[in-house]
């Protein structure tokens, strides 16, 4: 017990006086910061995390508002993103250093929003981050590996991106109708994976890697060892089926998108995606900040939950102008 309240003194010792000046320090994207860009939503965003009771924390996260960095144009650009290391975090501390900006050289989208072009960019700046990460690894000798989950906020489009167990989930309101008249409307938020897992065990996955000459083992690994299909990094699988090609998926952010959750998967490991939105929800209606929100959801998942693994979220907010 010892040792998991060591884990976490940290945030224990000035634990009331951040929530209280939180909301100060929250990231906010005015609307007046972006009112050239004809967006008709703000987003306010921010991340947690905490090493649970690992040794190490291999975990990075990224929160951009203005995320267009040598790359100005009248689209709106955000970006959020975690990675998850393991055997070591110079994999997730590459990734988190280098990944958008491999996208942006890419030709992601800054003027006028075209889906193919922004997914063959999200798409070439993964191929080209985890080509560096392995090269990285091979001169230093080192062997990490990082699952991730992106966000690109593009205009009033978002796009999802992931490789490995992390995971992205949208809060939308759905309305169900009590009676004929329509005069007992209930609105609900309903939780939404906008990702995919991608484990050896999965057919598309298994079949890849039986083809490449690797091996799903009893225990549901890659070679008996890795328990993701999709990772950057980890040189020593790249040649039996690992691979850090990602899912991508877009939509229109509507009125009905109230925020979505990253997370690695040490946070979905004691989270549901409708209990971490319902949990998200009921903090956001007291008026917390999202700095706040997201501490709590973290301290929830590690304390109260007992998260052993290394726990990392982003929640990202999306308010109406």
């Amino acid at each position: 017990m010892s040792e998991f309240a060591e884990t976490h003194k940290r945030e224990a010792d000035s634990e009331i006086k951040e929530e209280v000046s939180a909301s100060k320090k929250s990231r906010v994207e005015s609307s007046e910061d972006n009112a050239s860009k004809e967006v008709s939503f703000r987003i306010e965003a921010d991340a947690a995390e905490d090493k649970g009771l690992r040794q190490t924390m291999e975990d990075e996260w990224v929160v951009l508002l203005d995320a267009a960095r040598d790359y100005p144009g009248n689209l709106r650009c955000a970006h959020f993103a975690i990675y998850d290391g393991h055997g070591g975090r110079l994999a997730a501390e590459y990734a988190q250093k280098h990944l958008h900006g491999n996208v942006l050289a890419a030709g992601l989208p800054r003027e006028l929003l075209d889906v193919k072009t922004a997914k063959r960019s999200i798409l070439d700046g993964f191929r080209k981050t985890d080509e560096s990460i392995l090269q990285a690894s091979a001169e230093g000798g080192w062997q990490d590996g990082a699952t991730a989950v992106c966000v690109w906020v593009l205009g009033q489009k978002a796009f999802v991106a992931n490789v490995g167990d992390a995971k992205a989930v949208l809060a939308r309101s759905v309305v169900t109708v009590g009676s004929e008249d329509n005069s007992d409307e209930v609105h609900t938020l309903k939780a939404i994976v906008l990702t995919r897992e991608h484990k050896p065990i999965f057919p598309q996955e298994r079949s890849r890697i039986q083809k490449a000459g690797g091996i799903v083992s009893s225990n549901g690994r890659l070679q008996g060892r890795l328990e993701v299909s999709r990772a950057f990094g980890d040189r020593q699988f790249k040649k039996v089926g690992l691979v850090a090609t990602p899912d991508i998926h877009s939509f229109d952010l509507t009125d009905r998108d109230h925020f979505i959750i990253l997370g690695c998967d040490g946070l979905w490991g004691v989270f549901g995606p409708s209990d971490a939105v319902d949990f998200v929800q009921k903090l956001l209606n007291e008026g917390l900040s999202v700095t706040v929100v997201s501490r709590r959801l973290i301290r929830e998942a590690v304390r109260e939950r007992r998260c052993k693994d290394n726990c990392t979220a982003v929640v990202i907010v999306f308010k109406r102008n």
